[in-house]
């Protein structure tokens, strides 16, 4: 876990040294902002059509060949983006082909990697694996942002698409070391086996739509679905809200912002380590998680000036962060073993939808309500819409109840007889 905590580090680091420079290049290409939105979404587009399959060819495959191989690809693609940028060969529809490639092989490279990360420990631990994970992944941001700016600044843009190249490849030499937890290796046999039967029945088990329609019959995995998808939209996009609540109705400036920015950052990482010390998170806890975080948004919208509205972004981080590898740990526990590449599938596929849907609709609340009245209304729609789903839930097992219990009661006597006969 060590390794491959490692080998995250160094990735994360690499991938946002590159999508630092990403769109100041297409920008430097084409001259157009739609057209730096056009790339992002060619490159996120894969994600939401071929999700689903995706995570069907992560069941049917062993995990660590398909991830050696995804991260290779993936190094191949940046390594051919940098040599045609460094031979002046780079246009924008070249950039795009790029850009659909990796998001193809990231629809198979997504599901692999976090459910092998989920393999490297005991099934107890898997909330502080996924609570790390979080924390890598913050450190690699701000390590690859950093880098991209001192790289850029001597080598040039070519610098960060070699570095994040060789990053997939130092991921890729670290896995065939990497060993299975005791309890993890009997699901790795599993999954084998169910893999053989697949193979065997080649219309049933390994069907995309099989993971569709388990993902569909599983309550608690809609329920997680439903709240994530709310939050998402109309929150969590505090680098548009709190931007221009900052600069707007707090008379700030970017430096302020970035102040701000760097407080959700740290909050981020604690509610990191205290999610590492969860046990069997529920979707009750990240809805309660969601709905307060979704308060601290409406208070965060009332704030009188940016001294307060820090002192709220630390809560808001920290409690989002918890909420987050709460639902990260159900996600990839609920399933059975055999299903978690499939069920990561639709769910890449529906968080990719609402991170479509949400900006879009999140900027005409901006515009039409202004940056105080997004945050609260949007706030207010998170915690009313989970009450209500809360509140349905309830209501509905309050129906189940009288129907469980109003049950024939048998004589004491006869039951008696009975265990005689027996």
């Amino acid at each position: 876990m060590r390794w491959w905590s490692l080998a995250n580090l160094v990735s994360n680091a690499g991938t946002w040294m590159q999508l630092t420079v990403q769109n100041l290049l297409v920008l430097q290409i084409t001259g157009s902002a739609a057209a730096t939105g056009l790339s992002l979404a060619v490159q996120a587009g894969p994600g939401l059509l071929l999700g689903v399959a995706g995570g069907a060819v992560v069941d049917r495959w062993p995990r660590k060949v398909t991830a050696a191989v995804s991260q290779t690809v993936l190094g191949a693609v940046a390594f051919s983006t940098a040599a045609l940028l460094a031979l002046d060969m780079l246009d924008m529809p070249v950039l795009l082909a790029l850009a659909a490639v990796t998001g193809i092989v990231s629809t198979i490279d997504g599901p692999a990697t976090a459910l092998l990360g989920n393999d490297l420990v005991p099934a107890r631990d898997l909330p502080s694996a996924i609570a790390l994970g979080s924390m890598v992944h913050s450190a690699g941001r701000l390590m690859g942002t950093a880098l991209a700016a001192v790289a850029v600044g001597v080598f040039g843009s070519t610098a960060a698409y070699a570095a994040n190249g060789i990053s997939f490849l130092f991921v890729a030499a670290v896995i065939p070391f990497l060993r299975p937890a005791a309890d993890a290796a009997r699901e790795v046999a599993t999954r084998a086996s169910a893999r053989a039967t697949a193979e065997r029945q080649p219309a049933a088990r390994a069907h995309s739509r099989e993971g569709l329609t388990y993902f569909l019959g599983r309550p608690r995995l809609m329920a997680l679905a439903a709240i994530t998808g709310l939050s998402s939209i109309f929150g969590r996009n505090y680098q548009l809200t709190l931007a221009v609540l900052v600069t707007g109705p707090l008379h700030a400036d970017e430096s302020d912002f970035g102040t701000i920015s760097t407080v959700l950052a740290v909050g981020g990482i604690v509610g990191a380590l205290i999610a590492g010390r969860m046990r069997n998170p529920s979707v009750r806890l990240v809805g309660a998680l969601a709905a307060a975080g979704a308060l601290l948004q409406v208070a965060a919208g009332f704030s009188p000036g940016l001294l307060v509205l820090a002192l709220l972004v630390v809560p808001m981080a920290v409690v989002e962060s918890v909420s987050d590898t709460a639902g990260a740990t159900v996600l990839q526990t609920d399933p059975l073993p055999e299903m978690r590449g499939r069920v990561l599938g639709v769910w890449r596929s529906a968080s990719t939808g609402w991170g479509l849907v949400g900006p879009p609709l999140l900027g005409l609340l901006l515009e039409y309500a202004g940056a105080r009245g997004a945050l609260v209304s949007g706030g207010l729609l998170i915690a009313g819409g989970i009450t209500v789903g809360a509140l349905c839930h309830r209501a509905r097992g309050r129906r189940r109840t009288p129907r469980a219990l109003a049950v024939p009661i048998t004589p004491v006597p006869l039951l008696q007889e009975v265990g005689r006969t027996a």
